[in-house]
């Protein structure tokens, strides 16, 4: 029988690493939407947490996950970049810096501590051409301008949602792992059709039971998507530097 719990250890983990997930977990938990697996311990060089025994994805839980995360991102943030609330420690996606921000305004924040803190990296790498980058810049330069802010107030979003943390469990979906601070809500959503998730159709459908996106989601995907897809151009090879160029050309389309 498997354990009752899950215990991750990093002798090297930078200062807050596991900390940050603890408090992202925490605050998630506070929104009472989407469950989060359960923090037993943490301290600077482990966090332990309640394991989840999983089971086959299906449609019924799908939808059931789109409403849940649709209540979770409601709860809201006190700001773009907030980190999770009485944490003020630093903030990691992944093994990587994620920048805390305190933006009123969308756009400024996405572009400047979303996309750009990436790009040196991804270029120094050679994942990102020169080219590339150039691109990314100029779709950059446009989203900062506020051309694509709204009047949605951020949102409580977990911040690395692709499918491997999302745990579909006898009671539905757990998530794991967030990057967890105050920010779009179509970010989430983009992330997990960036990466594939099972059914996601499905969850759409239920978030829109619970909020209704704004009119031409579908069109600002590749838009939501630069940002997972820098971070991964900082370190995962190639081929993301040239999906984020894509993307940017996408957005510069728009």
């Amino acid at each position: 029988m498997l354990p009752r719990t899950f215990e991750k250890r990093r002798a090297d983990a930078p200062p807050g690493f596991f900390e940050a997930e603890a408090a992202g977990l925490r605050w998630l938990a506070d929104a009472r939407g989407v469950d989060v697996v359960e923090v037993l311990s943490v301290d600077q060089a482990h966090i332990t947490i309640r394991r989840v025994a999983e089971i086959r994805p299906a449609a019924a839980a799908a939808r059931q996950f789109g409403r849940d995360l649709a209540a979770t991102h409601n709860a809201g943030a006190i700001a773009f970049g907030a980190p999770p609330h009485g944490y003020d420690g630093p903030l990691f996606i992944g093994r990587r810096a994620l920048p805390a921000a305190h933006s009123s305004t969308w756009g400024v924040f996405y572009a400047n501590d979303r996309v750009r803190p990436y790009l040196n990296q991804a270029e120094h790498s050679g994942y990102l051409s020169a080219s590339g980058r150039a691109v990314v810049e100029r779709a950059c330069d446009r989203i900062a301008t506020g051309e694509f802010d709204d009047d949605d107030v951020p949102s409580r979003i977990h911040g690395d949602l692709w499918s491997g943390n999302v745990l579909w469990s006898p009671s539905g979906v757990v998530l794991i792992d967030p990057a967890a601070h105050g920010g779009h809500r179509e970010t989430d959503l983009a992330m997990l059709a960036l990466f594939g998730c099972p059914f996601l159709e499905e969850i759409l459908a239920g978030y829109h039971i619970e909020h209704a996106l704004k009119a031409g989601w579908q069109n600002r995907v590749a838009l939501h998507q630069l940002h997972p897809l820098a971070v991964h151009a900082a370190g995962h090879g190639p081929s993301y530097g040239a999906e984020l160029t894509h993307a940017a050309e996408a957005v510069l389309a728009l």
